[in-house]
């Protein structure tokens, strides 16, 4: 498992943590690009499968802890996470105990979408029912994305679990657009992958920072044509990225790609062949619990 990251962005602290790996199909990760292209970007195994991160994010925002995603749901039981290459634990618990932090020390929660590998631990199971994980957070999600994860259709019916929005249905708040949550904290639509997925920003003394949500699930997925088969309206996903590649590079973001399984953090670059991304090493590891 990768280790806990920190960085200082301004006024935040952020921890880029680890809730393990997870193994999809790598045809439909890379959509329409041949198979000779990405497997050179990422080795698959013999299922066909390449191993992506998944990389939650913590926020210290004053004195406000903001979980920006929950993990993957591992509750469907052992053929569920043998089907998907899943630890039987969740280390993201494992690694805010690191911290220090308490499942009760969340005041807010950032949804980028509701699908299955970024709400999972929305809920946990105790003594058989489901309660809350974070007790004391509420809820962020664009509207939109709250009412298609309660009525999916039949392609993305396999991805929104009910086991983890309806039983704590009365803890969303619902956004629309791009809105200010805290000071100098920002959610952003990035539709495509669904119509209601959004990106997390912080602008801070000068410095700019995107959490990219599936609309750049990985560094290799930076070319504007690798587009996961998995979007439900790739062209939307083409159109959002050119415009979001725009306001990224020009304004020198520093990005955490949320399925990176390697290093998560990096910059776009743009030359001749478009957009590429680097890999920034300004990156801690840390295992010191908050002071």
């Amino acid at each position: 498992m990768r280790p806990i990251l920190y960085h200082k962005l301004g006024n935040f602290d952020l921890w880029i943590l680890s809730d393990g790996e997870i193994w999809l199909d790598g045809g439909s990760m890379f959509g329409v690009v041949p198979k000779n292209l990405w497997s050179k970007l990422a080795v698959p195994d013999e299922q066909n499968r390449v191993r992506l991160g998944l990389n939650p994010l913590l926020i210290r925002a004053q004195d406000r802890l903001v979980l920006v995603e929950t993990g993957i749901d591992r509750k469907p039981g052992e053929k569920f996470r043998r089907i998907y290459g899943l630890s039987q634990t969740s280390p993201l618990l494992d690694q805010l105990a690191l911290l220090g932090v308490r499942p009760q020390d969340i005041s807010m929660v950032i949804h980028t979408h509701l699908h299955f590998d970024h709400a999972g631990l929305n809920t946990s199971l105790t003594e058989g029912r489901l309660q809350p994980t974070f007790p004391n957070a509420r809820h962020i999600v664009q509207k939109q994305e709250l009412e298609e994860a309660l009525h999916p259709h039949e392609r993305s019916r396999a991805s929104y679990l009910q086991e983890n929005v309806e039983p704590i249905l009365e803890r969303f708040e619902t956004v629309e657009g791009e809105q200010e949550i805290l000071p100098g904290l920002f959610v952003v639509p990035v539709p495509g992958h669904t119509l209601g997925m959004q990106a997390v920003e912080l602008r801070s003394q000068g410095q700019h920072f995107a959490y990219t949500a599936d609309l750049i699930p990985t560094m290799a997925h930076t070319p504007l044509p690798y587009i996961m088969a998995f979007d439900l309206y790739p062209m939307t996903t083409l159109k959002t990225r050119k415009k979001m590649y725009e306001r990224w590079w020009g304004g020198d973001y520093l990005l955490c790609f949320t399925h990176e399984p390697g290093h998560p953090l990096g910059r776009l670059l743009r030359g001749e062949k478009g957009y590429q991304a680097e890999t920034v090493g300004d990156l801690r590891a840390t295992r010191v619990r908050m002071s």
